[in-house]
């Protein structure tokens, strides 16, 4: 095969349904037998909406949300919304949707392009070479040109290799669990509304409650003394933040997790590449997680299709790195930041820059910043969704990169356009009310020109040398 990837979570599947969308021979190894039916991550981030978007996998994940109140996103549970409206886009608001029924969505698509899903394949082997790994998964020795540990915090493939995983230790552990209510006070929420809305605090405990349908409920919480997953230990959680009628009838599933932040030094070692939790983890502020894996994914997955296809300019691969890896480092960063702001054992100097820093989140500039920077609508390159109009009829700009290939968009009707790249770039002419000529973007909808510079040496420099072009004989 050409590309083997380790980890069936939403990392590891988004860049499976990538590799496939451009013809590369891919496999996904999981450890587990069966995907675990667990919210976990459970929201999509607008920057994030707008890439399924531009790979027709919106509606799917529309289609799982759970009902939610129109706001916006938060920043250290601040109660100011973040507005994303300024940033010009469709999706302003995070969507909640369970990890669990979020990989389905991306693992059908993935499939139906051809990709395989082993499943029951703990990898217990890798050993890289100059022309490919090989891998141990299961009973399978697995030969691949390239492999992407997408296995998160606890990386198998990293342990294995000796990957250093520097950064700093948790501060605190908290509990994770799926539960069912038999009684519930009347301070339990029965809607998701916005996150500020949602955090209470009780008997030495924090804790969240968010309903998910059908009697279920994602129970975060934690103390000072405590982290006990445990039956016991999530009804003693209740009882301090909801009081004495709010009872427990079963535990679903559950886990402990802390806020530990750590960060790979480099994301290629070789021909194994790191995406997701396994390069980074950050303290679980601001629904981050899921959404940084998911960009790092769509960013990868056609510079490591261009390279096993052969065109991939020189240091296209390594750019992954050099993208990824501070857009992962300002994440840490600012998590860090908030892990100050949301502490509930917050010192008196603490809350008083809580009520300065929500002040300062009214202000239109400062919401705006804040706003791009938490939903990933800052990120360079982007471009809004532009209505078009071709001579076909309308069409929107994410309705154009769903092939998974560069699109030239020529918004004059006059673009000269270099031969020798039709093969890798798609070539639109249309109208549009923007303020520039023409646009270059790469398949993972990343706008590398605007009108301005030699238009073939940028995409010669994006995608690797023209082809010959055949001439007719005379």
């Amino acid at each position: 095969m050409d590309v083997l990837v380790v980890g069936a979570g939403p990392t590891g599947l988004a860049l499976a349904h990538e590799l496939a969308l451009a013809g590369v021979r891919t496999a996904v190894v999981e450890e587990r037998s069966k995907r675990i039916e667990q919210t976990k991550g459970g929201t999509v981030q607008p920057r994030t909406a707008e890439l399924l978007d531009a790979r027709g996998l919106l509606d799917a994940v529309l289609a799982r949300a759970l009902p939610r109140a129109e706001v916006g996103g938060h920043f250290a549970t601040l109660p100011v919304p973040l507005d994303c409206t300024p940033w010009r886009t469709r999706t302003p608001h995070p969507i909640p949707i369970p990890q669990w029924e979020f990989e389905e969505v991306l693992e059908d698509a993935a499939v139906a392009k051809g990709a395989q899903v082993l499943r029951g394949h703990p990898v217990t082997g890798i050993e890289p070479d100059e022309t490919g790994v090989t891998v141990i998964a299961g009973s399978a020795t697995l030969r691949a040109q390239y492999v992407v540990a997408c296995d998160g915090a606890h990386s198998t493939v990293r342990k294995l290799l000796g990957v250093p995983f520097p950064g700093r230790p948790g501060s605190y552990r908290a509990v994770l669990a799926e539960i069912r209510l038999s009684a519930a006070s009347d301070s339990v929420p029965s809607t998701i509304g916005h996150f500020s809305s949602l955090t209470r605090e009780g008997g030495g405990f924090w804790g969240m409650l968010v309903p998910l349908g059908g009697g279920r409920y994602r129970f975060t919480c934690g103390s000072a003394e405590e982290a006990d997953p445990s039956p016991e230990g999530v009804q003693r959680a209740l009882t301090a933040i909801y009081g004495p009628p709010t009872r427990l009838a079963e535990v679903l599933t559950s886990s402990r997790f802390s806020d530990a932040t750590r960060q790979v030094e480099q994301y290629r070692s070789g021909r194994v590449l790191f995406a997701g939790d396994a390069a980074h983890i950050h303290p679980p502020l601001g629904g981050q997680g899921l959404n940084l894996g998911m960009q790092d994914a769509i960013n990868l997955g056609w510079k490591l299709a261009a390279t096993v296809a052969g065109w991939a300019p020189e240091g296209l691969l390594d750019s992954y790195h050099a993208e990824r890896h501070p857009a992962a480092a300002r994440v840490l960063h600012h998590t860090s930041a908030q892990r100050v702001l949301a502490d509930v054992r917050a010192s008196e100097d603490v809350v008083a820059l809580r009520e300065i820093f929500t002040d300062l989140m009214r202000l239109p500039d400062t919401n705006r910043h804040l706003a791009g920077m938490m939903s990933g609508l800052d990120a360079a390159g982007r471009v809004p969704d532009l209505d078009l109009v071709t001579d076909e009829g309308p069409v929107r700009l994410a309705e154009l990169l769903r092939s998974g290939r560069g699109l030239l968009l020529d918004l004059t009707g006059s673009l000269e356009v270099p031969e020798g790249w039709a093969d890798r770039v798609d070539v639109v002419r249309a109208k549009s009310e923007v303020d520039y000529p023409s646009l270059l973007l790469r398949p993972d909808a990343t706008a590398c020109w605007f009108g301005d510079g030699a238009l073939a040496d940028v995409l010669r420099e994006q995608f690797g040398a023209p082809a010959p072009v055949a001439r007719s004989a005379r």
